[in-house]
């Protein structure tokens, strides 16, 4: 059907951004009154996920990294049974203190709040790894199989992306693409799974040196659409079968993500394309 990728076209609008804010500033301080006897509603937790990295639209799910006391961890790591588990119960209970009466569940390594009017929170508690070196990393919960531990590294992400995202590389096209995949794949494909991180890293990497015309500078010609060169790059990381050929690794954080979403992805370039 074809689908233009046009400059700020699926922004979220300010009332809606009003309502976000407002829920996270208290899920923030509900966790933070059980976990660290605070009143804060901004400490210790940010946004990760699409809107972490800045490409969410309006129908993108809230994802929240709460940090808790390393001591809590030390807590769960050796509790009888899944650990990870009995931590997202933990965090649960102490988000229904404020949301009694909302649908809030554990859900493998989240916590999950879905609100009344469809927005719906991904809390992911998580504590602190701080190298020498001054950089941070997180360790999460996985209540899958038994329950584990492992390892994220958000704002490595959140910058590697924003950087790609500015003016003197992209213009704005690296967050403006990802925005718009996700519209066509919520409007027209909105019965397959197509992860946003798996979105993000393709069109950092696919994205070479296609950009928005900066001031002063002449569009340039090309003998492909840029939605159609997006479309080449995946089939030439696609084999006969329809399965991705490389290890495709998040932007900044250059951890191997998943491709079990593959095939969406393609269906979502074609009909951009």
């Amino acid at each position: 059907m074809g689908s233009i990728i046009l400059k700020e076209q699926h922004i979220i609008d300010s009332d809606t951004r009003s309502l976000i804010s407002n829920r996270y500033k208290r899920i923030t301080r509900a966790v933070n009154r059980t976990f660290w006897s605070s009143e804060s509603d901004t400490a210790h937790s940010f946004y990760v996920g699409s809107y972490g990295r800045g490409t969410a639209i309006d129908t993108s799910d809230l994802d929240v990294l709460v940090e808790l006391p390393n001591s809590e961890y030390n807590h769960f790591v050796n509790i009888y049974g899944n650990g990870p588990s009995r931590l997202l119960q933990a965090v649960k209970n102490a988000i229904l203190m404020t949301y009694p009466t909302t649908d809030i569940r554990g859900d493998g390594q989240v916590v999950v709040v879905k609100f009344s009017d469809n927005m719906r929170f991904e809390i992911l508690p998580a504590f602190a790894i701080r190298s020498l070196g001054g950089t941070t990393t997180y360790k999460y919960p996985d209540s899958h199989m038994g329950g584990n531990w492992m390892t994220t590294d958000p704002k490595a992400e959140q910058d590697a992306m924003k950087a790609k995202n500015g003016y003197s590389l992209t213009n704005g096209l690296l967050f403006d693409t990802c925005k718009h995949i996700r519209f066509v794949r919520d409007t027209s494909f909105s019965s397959d799974h197509l992860s946003g991180i798996l979105i993000d890293s393709f069109c950092y990497n696919a994205i070479g040196g296609w950009h928005f015309t900066r001031d002063n500078e002449s569009r340039t010609d090309s003998t492909i659409s840029y939605e159609q060169a997006l479309l080449d790059f995946y089939i030439a990381l696609t084999d006969y079968s329809g399965r991705c050929t490389v290890n495709l690794q998040a932007p900044g954080s250059n951890q191997i993500i998943s491709t079990h979403d593959w095939a969406i992805l393609g269906k979502v370039l074609r009909a951009i394309a």
